[in-house]
């Protein structure tokens, strides 16, 4: 069966977009990626997407109107990796999006319940590529007392898995996130969570001081030098002490938390921050695993994934903080760092259609396995 996987992260660096060929469910399923692309989003689009993450810029008429937007741009992005592999996109048995994260409230404050909201509206991608979409994969798990995140480590279940050696798959997208392998591993042995920022509030400083998305191989961030009272007080985000499970997002260490950082130290040098947020992203990855992984297991190797996995100041950094546990990326075992969670979502969505369960509640605390996702159909 064809289907496509739709990935836009925190870091709204594109829309990932992955065509495979998936036969059989649960452990015994077999994918092959065909094609992969990345599609720009409008800049008038990601600054809608930044106003109605910001409490203060969001408005009901904005998301409203964003979520039919981003449904086009999801679509365009689903009939662009088909064009590109010869393929009509009405013979896909599915497309499976994860959507835009606007919100996530992972655990109830004041008068807000545990809550997430992804938007890219379905109907639009169903009818506009004349095919299932399968969609809304979080709020399942959330209903069943989960935080609705990680949900990439079931496919990483089904793809790494070792009996011999314990494994992390390091995510590095806008967040950060690791999914650990323990050897010989069940599904139930596995756990998961967010370790903190991933390339979000490199990317902001970036655009702040040099009107740049991202820093290319961490080229800026190799020529700055690290600002010890700013380490110090990131080191004590309280983050970084959290129990797992647990989830973040743009709404802890997005644009409004790295400009108040920027004001505070706007007399440091900008490459100087640059280089100080790099190393915060890879301690955070490593603190947590001293206090949280480490302890229970002898990790063989860390797998990087996802944008960052290509910042090389940033993988130098981790593996000085990781010390003789191997840093590794996707490429090193023939995969792709980049296509990688759109290929977990095609998992996913294949697990929904065979009615099975993809959440792991070792990683999001859910109190139940359940199936994900919300299912569209074209006319």
């Amino acid at each position: 069966m064809l289907a496509v996987g739709l990935m836009s992260g925190t870091s709204l660096d594109g829309i990932d977009a992955v065509l495979c060929e998936i036969e059989g469910s649960g452990t015994a399923a077999k994918v092959r990626q065909l094609a992969f692309c990345t599609c720009d989003i409008p800049e008038a689009i990601k600054d809608k997407i930044r106003r109605c993450c910001a409490n203060e810029n969001a408005s009901v008429d904005l998301v409203c109107s964003l979520n039919f937007e981003l449904g086009e741009q999801f679509a365009s992005a689903a009939l662009e990796v088909c064009r590109k592999a010869g393929v009509d996109s009405k013979e896909l048995g599915f497309i499976a999006s994860h959507g835009q994260t606007i919100y996530h409230i992972p655990h109830a404050y004041g008068e807000c319940v545990a809550s997430t909201l992804q938007i890219g509206e379905s109907a639009v991608i169903a009818q506009r590529c004349g095919c299932p979409v399968i969609a809304n994969f979080r709020v399942k798990d959330m209903a069943v007392g989960g935080e609705g995140a990680p949900l990439v480590p079931y496919s990483e279940y089904v793809m790494y898995r070792s009996e011999t050696e314990a494994v992390a798959l390091q995510n590095i997208g806008g967040i950060g996130n690791v999914t650990v392998l323990p050897a010989g591993c069940s599904i139930d042995d596995v756990y998961a969570f967010d370790t903190g920022p991933g390339n979000m509030m490199i990317d902001e400083a970036m655009r702040v001081f040099f009107n740049q998305a991202y820093d290319k191989n961490g080229t800026v961030a190799s020529k700055g030098k690290f600002i010890e009272a700013m380490k110090q007080e990131l080191m004590n985000h309280p983050y970084l002490t959290q129990n797992p499970p647990k989830s973040t997002g743009r709404e802890m260490f997005g644009e409004p938390y790295t400009k108040q950082l920027l004001e505070k130290y706007k007399n440091e040098k900008s490459e100087d921050i640059v280089a100080t947020f790099t190393w915060f992203t890879a301690y955070s990855i490593a603190e947590n695993y001293r206090r949280f992984v480490l302890p229970k297991h002898a990790l063989s190797e860390v797998i990087l994934g996802g944008g960052g996995a290509h910042n090389e100041t940033l993988r130098k950094m981790l593996q000085e903080e990781l010390g003789n546990i191997k840093v590794l990326t996707q490429e090193d075992k023939g995969y792709s760092s980049d296509a990688k969670e759109a290929i977990a979502f095609v998992i996913l969505g294949n697990e929904t259609l065979h009615h099975q369960f993809s959440n792991v509640p070792s990683a999001t605390g859910a109190k139940q396995k359940v199936i994900l996702g919300n299912i569209t159909y074209p006319n």
